[in-house]
């Protein structure tokens, strides 16, 4: 794929800026990319330059305009216009939500369990009407069904305004809150409800409480973090007798406990914060219980009395094969999310220690806990797919442990499992170590090396990427290629050690593991060196613009969603947003020499070098609160004035979005058909 469309492409000025720490002196010219008055960005140059991208993209895409047509009608086509989901009981309500035929948003319903008729709660297109964007972030009934909490973010900053419904009348209460960061969950007396507000610096510091009718700026401080690392977050005990508070970063925890019956009352601290331990907690009928990894990488779980949340008594120990995830205590059984040797698993433990597993139709998937608001069970409600299964709910019934499918993701332009396949096979890794890489195909995929391939990535803060079903998928593995995930150390595949041995002075194994994972699948003969496409997103886009650095003979195509790329400074600079927080997963290079030369060895934008690219799509968020917008800007830049080679390179910066990019189900199709149409453009060409 050449670059041989006008205009030619923008040219970001250098300026230069010298800068220094620990003894290294290095030059930053595209330093100016960063908006001196972020959050806000209004500086003409830079925003001259994002719209000369933006204009080269679309320049360069509308050759492309049929295929990503047909790409986007193909897209639609596998979604359910008129979809529904499966109701679930609330009390003395039934929840569910549908899209109307051509809507980008959902509507929320529900139904008296006694009978009548259906009533609207909110509706997203309403609320999302003459918006570019439209995100829903917490929604709230209150105990006494009469009021509804809701947070909207409207331009993708992930800055909730915070509105209150009386469900009666359907008029919208004078309370406002801004700059929430979305949950909200209410006192028993419903007339008040717990919040967590970000400060400028994009930091959920501090959890309030609001009476209605009071005035926000009065509102009872609950607990204000003063840790610039941590962050602050409000939950609920699945018994709603305690609003959780809890605060962290990524290695170490701390919680609260407020009587929802007593909101005003002083936080009662569960256990003081220890470097590196994480616990959660839930409670059910006085007794607490915590899933931490005090005593084992994998996590145990404790008990503790809610007089004395201090006191723990193990009751499942830590175990190198299953590593406990999460925990839910209901009224008469305590659930336990699990993996063992890398597979989902759904552990049911009735309360006199009697356990059993919940047994699934396939051998390889992904599954978790649906929606379950309920205390009292009778069954629980999962979510299940595979590679090759859509998306599927299950009621799982605790007396006969049998499962009944309630909704099958429908395809409504036709699919049929018989005609793909996928593989769990394991790579080696260049230390010796055996890394798991999950591979779907059509079964008449050639394993000769000639057909494309497209390798997927994450690698970070102990996130599994999960072997699941995609639809739009399907257009890549029905023009031939074979898709692959690489379950590579830094995420928690494997458990929590995988982690650990990804971050930090360990985080090369993350960057090699994925080389090494291509190599192996060349070897499989899943594909040949130049005929693979690689993708990832935020810490994912790390992982592939080192590995564009690293290995760029091994790609046709890289695509890098709001690439966290300019590594080395963002850590430096502890005014962002997320840099302290940060620290615990990639280093402190301020205060910390070692972590500053291991962050510089592999800084995506520090280690761009005269060589040949392959073609590059990024994408950007000027919104994006998470991977700010000059990150993938500067990278950008650099690329292009360093590279030897003519291959395309394409910046796009969503302007009225974040990090997720476009948020309505459509619009976000539109830009993976573009996704789709880019990586078939480079198959296209002879390199």
């Amino acid at each position: 794929m050449t670059d041989q469309s006008t205009p030619t492409p923008p040219v970001a000025p250098q300026k230069p800026l010298h800068l220094e720490r620990h003894g290294v002196v290095w030059d930053d010219p595209w330093a100016w990319l960063k908006d001196p008055k972020y959050p806000k960005v209004e500086d003409e140059d830079v925003l001259a330059y994002l719209k000369a991208e933006n204009a080269y993209f679309e320049a360069n895409m509308a050759q492309d305009a049929p295929l990503i047509e047909a790409l986007f009608t193909e897209l639609r086509g596998r979604v359910k216009e008129d979809d529904e989901s499966v109701p679930t009981k609330d009390g003395a309500f039934v929840y569910f939500t549908k899209f109307e035929t051509g809507k980008e948003y959902r509507a929320w319903y529900r139904t008296p369990v006694s009978g009548g008729e259906r009533e609207l709660l909110l509706d997203e297109v309403v609320l999302a009407q003459g918006l570019d964007y439209f995100r829903l972030g917490g929604l709230e009934i209150a105990p006494n069904d009469r009021l509804l909490a809701y947070s909207t973010d409207t331009n993708g900053s992930e800055r909730y305004r915070l509105r209150v419904r009386d469900l009666t009348t359907k008029a919208e209460l004078a309370d406002e809150i801004l700059d929430t960061h979305g949950s909200v969950y209410w006192s028993a007396d419903s007339r008040g409800f717990f919040y967590t507000l970000i400060n400028e610096n994009w930091r959920p510091y501090i959890v309030k409480y609001h009476r209605l009718g009071d005035d926000p700026a009065h509102d009872m401080v609950v607990y204000e973090e003063r840790d610039n690392g941590f962050f602050v977050g409000v939950a609920r005990t699945q018994s709603r007798r305690f609003i959780v508070v809890s605060t962290a970063d990524h290695v170490t925890s701390e919680s609260y406990l407020i009587p929802t019956d007593a909101p005003l009352s002083a936080p009662r601290l569960v256990s003081a914060r220890q470097v590196n331990r994480r616990y959660s907690v839930d409670e059910r009928e006085g007794t607490l219980y915590l899933l931490t990894n005090d005593t084992h990488t994998n996590f145990r779980v404790a008990t503790a009395h809610v007089d004395d949340p201090g006191t723990w008594k193990e009751l499942i120990p830590g175990s190198d094969q299953h590593y406990l995830r999460g925990l839910t205590a209901f009224r008469n059984l305590l659930v336990i999310e699990e993996r063992l040797d890398g597979l989902d698993q759904i552990r049911v433990r009735d309360y006199d220690g009697s356990e059993h597993y919940v047994a699934f139709p396939e051998s390889t998937y992904t599954t978790a806990l649906a929606s379950n608001p309920e205390y009292d069970v009778a069954s629980l409600r999962l979510a299940y797919e595979s590679l090759v299964t859509p998306r599927t709910i299950y009621d799982y019934d605790l007396g006969s442990r049998s499962l009944l499918a309630r909704k099958v993701q429908e395809i409504p332009s036709g699919y049929d499992p018989t005609q793909y396949a996928c593989d769990r096979l394991l790579a080696v890794a260049r230390d010796g170590t055996r890394v798991p890489v999950s591979v779907v195909y059509r079964k008449d995929f050639p394993r000769d090396g000639s057909a494309p391939l497209v390798l997927y990535g994450y690698g970070a803060y102990g996130l599994a990427i999960s072997p699941g079903f995609s639809s739009a998928r399907l257009s890549l593995l029905d023009r031939g290629f074979a898709y692959a995930i690489a379950h590579i150390r830094g995420g928690d595949d494997l458990g929590y050690q995988w982690y650990l041995d990804g971050k930090l002075g360990k985080r090369s194994n993350t960057f090699n593991d994925f080389v090494d994972v291509a190599r192996f699948l060349i070897q499989q003969g899943f594909a040949s060196a130049g005929n693979i496409a690689i993708s990832g997103g935020s810490a994912g886009g790390t992982l592939v613009g080192v590995a564009a650095n690293q290995a760029p003979e091994l790609w046709r195509a890289v695509i890098a969603h709001v690439p966290f790329v300019d590594v080395l400074n963002t850590m430096l600079d502890d005014s962002l947003p997320l840099t302290p927080m940060e620290w615990p997963e990639w280093g402190n290079p301020i205060t910390d020499a070692d972590a500053f030369a291991q962050i510089r060895s592999y800084s995506p934008y520090d280690n761009v070098r005269a060589q040949a690219y392959p073609a590059l799509l990024i994408t950007a968020g000027l919104h994006d609160p998470r991977v700010t917008y000059w990150e993938p800007a500067k990278w950008a830049a650099k690329l292009r004035s360093v590279k030897t080679d003519d291959n395309l390179l394409l910046l796009k910066t969503n302007m009225g979005a974040g990090h997720g990019g476009k948020s309505g189900r459509f619009d976000r199709l539109r830009e993976v058909a573009e996704e789709y149409a880019f990586i078939l453009r480079a198959f296209e060409s002879d390199g």
